[in-house]
């Protein structure tokens, strides 16, 4: 104790005086900016005396960055779903477009055609390609960029419906398009860009081809176990080639019920509104498990305008009695040609497809 030496006691410091005008300053910043979040000036001019960018960078520039991540398969349709039904009325656009969705396995072998059916309708269509195995290697500016997040497709598995619904998930994030067409790799066009345009934003129905076949390849796949959703009566064949108007595209997002029992189309959403033929034509006269191809021999004039002049829907069934069904193709309760796109074309066909096209397509 008596070597220790007293520290002299701690000097007593007056609080330290912080400048008058900082603290207002501060203040009126930040009054500022709460008053421009809550009540968004309707004159952009005030807040160019602070930024150049406007309100919405000053704003911005204080909140913390959101941070930005992919969204999932169901985050991307919820979104959509959720601002569709929001709006009270069906979203209209004064420059409508028709979407062309490829599901595709690879690089799609008849872009050169494509182009040529495209060039000069800018600002009519959209384009979007789910390549399920390879990346696609494109030819054609109008496909550059518009591959969307794709994923492994099995025929005759859910993932097909999976893949279908992602394509319109993505189309559907741009109000302009009104009609949504799916097509696949060996697809071709059978008429001019003008005329399928018109055919699609001017129908008052969506084309979902669907029939009823009682034969083994039709009821014959029907399972109880679908019930009380889905009865048996209620259960159609038909092809996947759909062409869809914007509503019917938002109602087969947003169903989850059917969906999970296999049968996205089979809803008895707007029966009125869906014809039960599609605008693909297919050929299926070989009675195999897929529909007849043609290669570059097939492809002739009069093969073309045979197709672009049927105007009668028919199904087969796959019973016994092989029952042909037969139906006019009413577009706006006018019988007209039925198909508008053809498949299922080899890519050997492409360059005889390219030569014939200015013809084959104003029939």
């Amino acid at each position: 104790m008596g070597d220790m030496q007293i520290l002299p006691g701690s000097r007593h410091r007056p609080p330290m005086k912080r400048p008058m005008w900082i603290i207002v300053l501060v203040s009126m910043v930040s009054i500022f900016l709460i008053c421009a979040y809550v009540y968004p000036p309707h004159s952009s001019a005030a807040c160019y005396m602070f930024s150049s960018r406007g309100c919405k960078a000053i704003i911005s520039d204080w909140l913390p960055p959101v941070p930005t991540r992919e969204y999932t398969d169901e985050e991307i349709a919820s979104r959509v779903v959720i601002r569709e039904i929001l709006n009270a009325a069906p979203m209209q656009s004064e420059s409508p477009k028709v979407a062309f969705m490829f599901l595709t396995p690879h690089s799609l072998p008849f872009e050169k055609l494509w182009d040529k059916f495209f060039h000069g309708h800018e600002g009519k269509f959209s384009v979007y390609v789910h390549a399920s195995k390879e990346k696609p290697v494109h030819v054609s500016g109008y496909f550059v960029n518009k591959d969307i997040r794709s994923d492994q497709v099995v025929w005759g598995k859910i993932s097909m419906v999976d893949a279908e619904k992602r394509l319109l998930a993505k189309a559907l994030q741009d109000p302009d398009n009104q009609h949504f067409v799916l097509l696949s790799e060996s697809c071709v066009p059978l008429y001019n860009f003008d005329y399928i345009y018109d055919y699609l934003i001017n129908t008052n129905i969506s084309f979902v081809d669907a029939f009823e076949d009682p034969g083994p390849h039709g009821n014959g796949r029907y399972s109880e176990h679908m019930l009380p959703e889905i009865d048996k009566k209620d259960f159609r064949k038909g092809a996947q080639w759909f062409t869809l108007k914007r509503q019917h595209a938002v109602i087969v997002l947003a169903d989850n019920l059917y969906y999970t029992k296999f049968r996205e189309y089979c809803k008895l959403a707007d029966p009125g509104g869906i014809a039960n033929w599609s605008v693909t034509h297919v050929d299926w006269s070989e009675r195999k498990w897929h529909p007849k191809s043609y290669k570059a021999q097939d492809i002739t004039y009069e093969l073309l305008k045979n197709l672009t002049s049927i105007d009668v829907s028919v199904h087969v069934t796959s019973d016994e009695k092989k029952v042909v069904q037969k139906w006019p193709c009413l577009w706006n309760g006018m019988q007209r040609p039925c198909y508008l796109f053809a498949r299922k074309f080899m890519p050997e066909a492409l360059d005889n497809l390219l030569n014939d096209f200015a013809n084959y397509t104003t029939f």
